[in-house]
């Protein structure tokens, strides 16, 4: 499977990343959170620290551009296989750099690749 963190995770239950975490889970999807304040959705810890991730198959980003900025080397340390863009997060800069690093970019909405079995 395709261990995801999703990368801005909010507690609030109106945000798509509260949305795809629900949705990753009912699909058994290992799932994994950071964002700015600790809690839990479903049975997934957001943590406000990303040293203790490894072994990232994939990052869903839920973070504008202008806030990707501080976490560009975090995120091209974690070695995710791919970094997904979901609407609202485009970001050529970023694009760049990841792929300079050997990760794949994908301009996409997690929540339809899930819904349309494409995740």
């Amino acid at each position: 499977m395709k261990r995801t963190l999703v990368f801005g995770a909010s507690l609030n239950p109106n945000r798509y990343s509260n949305l795809a975490i629900n949705k990753l889970r009912a699909k058994n999807i290992e799932t994994l959170a950071f964002g700015l304040r600790n809690g839990y959705v479903a049975d997934v810890q957001i943590s406000t620290e990303l040293e203790k991730f490894q072994n990232i198959h994939t990052i869903t980003l839920y973070l504008n551009e202008k806030r990707q900025k501080e976490h560009y080397e975090q995120i091209i340390q974690l070695k995710p296989e791919r970094v997904i863009f979901n609407p609202g997060t485009e970001n050529p800069e970023f694009y760049a750099l990841l792929r300079n690093n050997i990760i794949k970019v994908e301009e996409a909405c997690t929540l339809v690749l899930l819904a349309t079995d494409q995740y």
